[in-house]
């Protein structure tokens, strides 16, 4: 054998890896994954799967390599002189700059290489081989040798299309923080707008304290009222600014924690822009719970692991197909001075291991992941229903105090302090409507409150809490 022929054996080894990739396309099903027994072994298409439009939108190909996830940028601070600070503004800017979503952002490109790498072929092995050294005080033979591993079956295909259904578990639960993100900063947004609201009631209670206060101290000063009255009056005057500094720290505060959902973006002294009262949309309990089962996020990444323990089941059970293993030699005779070439074909014989545990392993997982989806779907509607009775409540309440009750107080109030001034009542009907005023308006805004936080949940498919670790 010549150089050309050495040359020529050598170049054809060295070629395998880009024969291996003819056959990393997704093997045909074994037998076993064609039947669908009952409540066990259904395949990837499932109810809850079709119904996701996260699973339909994050569709990955087998065979090509899904593109970059999209960069989160930095957090900044918000411009107050610009304008105030609206809910979509604020919804923007948490997307932007959300620390959970850039982690589940990094999960999914995580996904994405794992993808890439599941597929792969062995590396070919080179090196140099020696025999008969020493023989005949020669130096015997001497040469080349490349190895390849031939993987059987569709293995590397069935592994991209086990990677790619980790990469839609990886896009549902960056679609879980997205809502948990958009949830938590609308609750958050509303709970900052009713603390400046609730601002603005105690500034107008305080006024009318104070004119309380200086109606009072006239009338004591005609010996109409006495000492007592005119204390109880300041009394009642120094309370109400005794709230409105509370109010105030509560703003601070809810600001303060809506930055934190905003990704840390500073929000100085921003006024909010916006009615809590306005967009109060009616929910009904079965419209709730069929968008919920149709397109929650939890659903999606409950079936995207039945998919991959589908294609898991079936990666294993090509597994008990051995691979092929390939070396070629080709080495120089020193002793006849004749080139020598050979070749060994290696293939390992399934006589103890074929891989029983691993398939057993996968039908076990597989039927875990049918029973997952049903105990998300449980879990949804028990959470729903404490939300819906939140919901419910908080939204009576809201209409009682919109129609009559808030009319009624304001009413109150004015009539008592005109009869006051007039000396019709008493100072003590007057402290009486003055607190029930403040009481009925403090109760309202904390029922509007109750009622955005319990519509964001479930606008939020019952997600919150995006700061917490999991």
């Amino acid at each position: 054998m010549n150089s050309w022929t050495s040359i020529l054996v050598v170049g054809c080894v060295a070629a395998w890896p880009t024969l291996l990739l003819a056959q990393s396309e997704v093997a045909p099903l074994p037998p076993i994954l064609g039947q669908r027994a009952s409540g066990t072994t259904r395949g990837p298409s499932t109810s809850a799967h079709r119904a996701s439009p996260i699973h339909r939108a994050s569709h990955v190909d087998d065979q090509q390599a899904p593109p970059p996830p999209e960069a989160i940028s930095p957090p900044r601070r918000f411009d107050e002189a610009r304008r105030p600070l609206n809910l979509t503004d604020a919804e923007q800017i948490a997307l932007n700059n959300h620390p959970a979503l850039a982690r589940a952002a990094a999960r999914v490109a995580a996904a994405r290489g794992a993808w890439l790498q599941a597929g792969l072929p062995p590396n070919p092995v080179v090196g140099w081989a020696a025999d008969e050294m020493g023989e005949q005080k020669e130096s015997g033979m001497q040469g080349a040798f490349a190895s390849q591993e031939f993987v059987t079956a569709g293995k590397l295909g069935l592994n991209r299309t086990v990677a790619s259904h980790d990469i839609r578990r990886a896009e549902a639960e960056l679609e879980v923080e997205r809502h948990r993100v958009l949830s938590d900063v609308q609750s958050g947004f509303y709970d900052a707008l009713i603390a400046q609201e609730a601002i603005r009631l105690m500034e107008e209670l305080v006024r009318i304290a104070a004119e309380g206060v200086e109606t009072t101290d006239v009338l004591h000063r005609k010996g109409e009222l006495s000492r007592v009255e005119f204390l109880q009056a300041r009394i009642e005057s120094n309370t109400t600014r005794l709230l409105l500094d509370t109010a105030r720290h509560r703003h601070a505060s809810a600001l303060r924690a809506l930055s934190a959902l905003l990704g840390g973006v500073e929000l100085p002294r921003v006024p909010l822009a916006g009615d809590a009262r306005q967009d109060l949309r009616e929910l009904a309990w079965d419209d709730a719970l069929g968008r919920l089962l149709a397109e929650s996020p939890e659903v999606a990444a409950a079936a995207a692991m039945v998919d991959r323990s589908y294609w898991a089941l079936a990666r294993a059970q090509a597994q008990r197909i051995p691979n092929v293993e390939l070396t070629a030699i080709v080495q120089h005779d020193n002793a006849s001075q004749y080139d020598v070439a050979g070749v060994q074909i290696g293939l390992p014989l399934p006589v103890f291991d074929r891989n029983q545990g691993g398939i057993q392993q996968a039908r076990a997982e597989l039927s875990a992941a049918h029973s997952n989806v049903v105990r998300v779907e449980m879990d949804l509607k028990r959470r729903l229903a404490a939300s819906f009775e939140n919901y419910a409540n908080a939204r009576r309440r809201v209409a009682e105090y919109d129609g009559e009750i808030l009319r009624d107080a304001k009413e109150s109030l004015e009539l008592v302090n005109k009869g006051y001034r007039n000396g019709e009542f008493g100072y003590l009907t007057l402290l009486t409507t003055q607190r029930t005023y403040v009481e009925t308006n403090l109760s309202y805004l904390d029922a509007l409150r109750q009622l955005r936080e319990a519509v964001a949940k479930i606008d939020g498919m019952l997600l919150s809490g995006s700061l917490e670790d999991r």
